[in-house]
């Protein structure tokens, strides 16, 4: 009725997974090096083309970066970083999720609108409800 497969000997066995990340590893390099190679000579002529602007703009860059890391640091925009944070957040969404007297409740009062704010903030924008 049903048959053991044969014991394979492991001298035949081959890793195809190996050669297979060896590849992607070798074509990532390549395509890497490519694309380093065909836009140095375009960043440096944009450069040129900048002239005397180049050292502003990079300037202006430099602090707008600053800026917006600040932005994120203070807003806490950052996921959570705890197991716990993230494990409270999704038993609050599938607790409601399951319970029919929230759905009626917010589709009473039109609260259901702050849903769809919810999938443009992300998960974590729930705790604010």
């Amino acid at each position: 009725m049903f048959r053991l497969a044969r014991p394979v000997h492991p001298s035949r066995l081959r890793f195809a997974s190996t050669s297979t990340q060896q590849r992607a590893q070798e074509s990532l390099t390549k395509s890497l090096e490519y694309v380093k190679k065909t836009l140095t000579p375009v960043g440096d002529r944009v450069g040129v083309l900048l002239g005397s602007y180049r050292q502003p703009l990079l300037y202006n860059l430099s602090v707008t970066r600053e800026l917006l890391r600040q932005i994120y640091i203070a807003e806490n925009l950052a996921p959570p970083r705890s197991l716990s944070a993230v494990l409270d957040a999704y038993s609050t969404l599938w607790t409601r999720v399951r319970d029919v007297g929230y759905w009626r409740t917010i589709l009473s009062n039109g609260e259901w609108d702050k849903g769809g704010r919810v999938c443009g903030g992300g998960i974590w924008d729930i705790q604010d409800w």
